[in-house]
Order: C-alpha cells, then structure tokens, then sequence
C-alpha cells in the first residue's frame, strides 16, 4: 500500500488547471493506493491533503491485516445479481423448497429489492417492506399473512447473509421485527367421526353418477392418516413394497412434492426414515391395495393408476367428504388427521417418546411443544404414590422398624 502524488498524471494536471480557471475546487491530489489479491491496483480514497492520506493508510493497512477491509465497491452490485448467484448453489435443499425460494424472489423480494445495491439496502427500509407485505391489496400492499411474511423474509436474509463478509459488513435484515406466526388451530376427530368421513369417502360420486377418482382408495388413505400420523405426502408417496401387514408395519422413506407440475420425490421432512405401526383393523383395508401388485406401485392411485396430487384430491374428494359428515366448519384439512393420530395415540397410553416416533418429529421437545396439553395430568397421581411411600416409612418407624443408627436397606 503506498501514497500516490497525482501531480504525476498530466490527466489531473490538467483537470486542475481547469478547475482554477473556473474558480473550483481543484480536485484532491494524494491518493491510497494498494493491490488487490488478484495483483489489480485498487483506490482507497483521494484527500487534498497528505496528512489525511498517511492516516487513511495506516487505517487500511490495519484493516486489511485483521481481514476486516471491505472493497467499497463489492457492495454496489444489487441485491438481484447476487440473489442470482446464490439460489443455484442452494444444492443442499429439496426440489421443491428451491421452487419455493424461487418464487418468492420473483413474486416479492426481486420487485421491490433487485435493481438496489447491497449497501442502498437498509434495515428501516427492511422493516417498512415487511409492513407493506401483510397490508390489503387495495392499500397498495401484498396481503401476505404472517407465515408467508416470515418465508419471504427469511429468502432476503439468507441472500443478504450470503453476501458477509466479502460484501457487507453485517446483514442489514437483522433485527427486523416480524408478525408472529398465528396459532395454527388444532382438529381432534373422535373414532366415530373419522369412520364417518372415511365411509363417505369412498362413496363420492361424479356429476355423472361415476365413482370419483380416487372413491376405491379414499377409505383406507384416510384411516391410515387418522391411525399412523403419517402426513398426507407420506401416504401418497408410499410403495406397496414399503407395506408390511404381517408384522403390520409401514415403512416411511419418501415423500411428494410437486414442482412446476410435476411430482417430485424426495426423503420424508425431517430427512430420515421411520417405521409406524398399523392398528390390526387397519391391515384388511389396506390388503386390497397392496396384494400381487409390484412393490415399486404406489400404494394409493386414481383409477387410471395416477399418483394422488394434494390440490386435487383435497378438492375433489377430502372436501367433499368433509361436507357430507358435517365437518365443513371446523377446519379440518387433510393434514391435521394427523392431530387426531397424536390425540388418539395418546389418549390410549403413549408416552411423548411413542408420539414423537409415530409422527416423525425430529425431538420429543417438538412433540410437547404441539401436543403437551393433550398428555394427562398426572401430578396428583405422582404425588400420591409419593405419599404413600412416605406414610410407609413413617409407620415403620412408629413402629420401631427403623431406629437412629441402623443401617437403612
């Protein structure tokens, strides 16, 4: 790093004669000077006055030894280039969470964040765009609830983050304020309401007096999700081959996610397979699907032998079915069968670590985090047994079986 004397130049020898000619002034003369690591010459600031210039380069010359040097001008490429470069190096997510991250850089975050430079993104104006998301169309904002507010936010900072410490000295989307996500409402069926939706299920019929599409294998997908806790995703991906009804047992190694239309299979959510158990009434509703065909066959299909997609079947049969049995006002969704799996589960005896399994949660923590209301009181309980352990003692040394110095068993 050394200090440049630009008198040297006949450029600023003449930019300055012009300058005095047109009583401005003259442009500054001592300029920082030092190579980049790819050996390129970079300014580090122009000052009239030689002084400012020393003191300017011992400041970087300390910076660049501790490795806190940022180049001024790595943060003038806009938040859209460098998003550009950091989705496809995101090999480390699911298909269909890259999708996800894609969409909402181009439906919210590029709009508004793509032609700006990095060091033009500032945490106020961060904390005014998660505002405008949740605001009403007619309010000039995106009507995005809470949960869609935080992914959005999330994509931002995780491109921002990406971007420190080469470009930026610290993330400006930290610390922002977000809505909290709203209390998802929990569904509990009782057996007699899910045979309920289970038989209307299977008895959907098209405008034109035909079974619907998926009739023939609606019972037994919605009783394996209302009994396994399996996620809907879960059953629609799984293979006869996976199906153990013998030792009744379903082994889950795969989900669905659907992707720019097409059907994408990857590992469950939380990335690791597991075993559920099959209630032994569960086993004969299940032997029709998977008995003589290949193991590789999706255990549940449409009539045309086509995988089940999400939107269509929740539309066109689940909800359906729904209406039929009087559920239309509860909220249920073919998700939160899998509430009833839990609160069924655990109303007949399970411990937390049983319902962690069963549900796939990656720890018993997340299990009572949703569900520990739905496990019995047993304090009272404890503290009887307790008592009556004590009360034992006691009496035996009333007794005389205990006495001050013997040795207790």
């Amino acid at each position: 790093m050394w200090i440049y004397d630009r008198t040297r130049d006949k450029t600023y020898r003449e930019a300055v004669a012009k300058a005095k000619a047109g009583k401005r002034m003259p442009p500054a003369r001592w300029q920082v000077r030092y190579y980049d690591p790819a050996g390129r010459s970079k300014s580090g600031g122009t000052y009239q006055k030689k002084p400012d210039a020393e003191r300017r380069q011992t400041e970087l010359q300390s910076s660049l030894s501790a490795g806190t040097y940022r180049d001024p001008s790595a943060a003038k490429v806009t938040l859209g280039v460098m998003a550009e470069k950091w989705l496809p190096v995101r090999t480390d997510i699911k298909v269909s969470t890259w999708w996800k991250y894609r969409g909402l850089l181009d439906t919210h975050i590029l709009p508004r964040w793509g032609d700006l430079p990095l060091d033009a993104i500032h945490t106020e104006d961060v904390a005014v765009w998660i505002a405008e998301l949740q605001k009403p169309r007619d309010e000039g904002g995106s009507n995005l609830g809470a949960s869609q507010t935080r992914h959005c936010y999330a994509v931002l900072s995780m491109v921002l983050d990406w971007c420190v410490p080469r470009r930026l000295n610290f993330n400006p989307a930290k610390g922002v304020r977000l809505p909290k996500p709203s209390e998802v409402e929990h569904v509990y069926l009782s057996y007699d309401q899910v045979e309920a939706l289970a038989n209307a299920a299977s008895e959907l019929r098209t405008k034109y007096d035909q079974t619907s599409a998926a009739s023939a294998v609606n019972r037994a997908l919605i009783l394996l999700l209302a009994y396994t806790g399996l996620r809907w995703s879960e059953a629609a991906a799984l293979r006869v081959g996976r199906v153990d009804l013998d030792r009744r047992r379903i082994r889950v190694a795969t989900t669905f996610a659907e992707a720019k239309g097409k059907l994408i299979e990857h590992a469950p959510k939380t990335g690791e397979r597991r075993t559920v158990p099959i209630a032994a009434s569960l086993a004969p509703e299940l032997k029709p699907l998977v008995h003589d065909r290949a193991e590789d066959a999706y255990v549940f299909t449409t009539k045309r032998g086509a995988p089940l997609r999400s939107h269509n079947w929740r539309s066109r049969e689940f909800n359906r079915a729904r209406a039929a049995v009087g559920l239309d006002d509860v909220g249920l969704t073919p998700h939160k069968l899998r509430h009833t799996a839990a609160s069924l589960a655990i109303a007949a005896g399970a411990d937390v670590k049983v319902v962690q399994q069963m549900l796939g949660h990656t720890t018993a923590t997340m299990t009572l985090d949703t569900y520990g209301h739905l496990f019995p009181d047993r304090l009272d309980e404890i503290a009887d047994a307790m008592d009556a352990g004590r009360m034992k003692a006691a009496a035996r040394a009333a007794n005389n079986q205990v006495t001050p110095g013997s040795r207790v068993h």
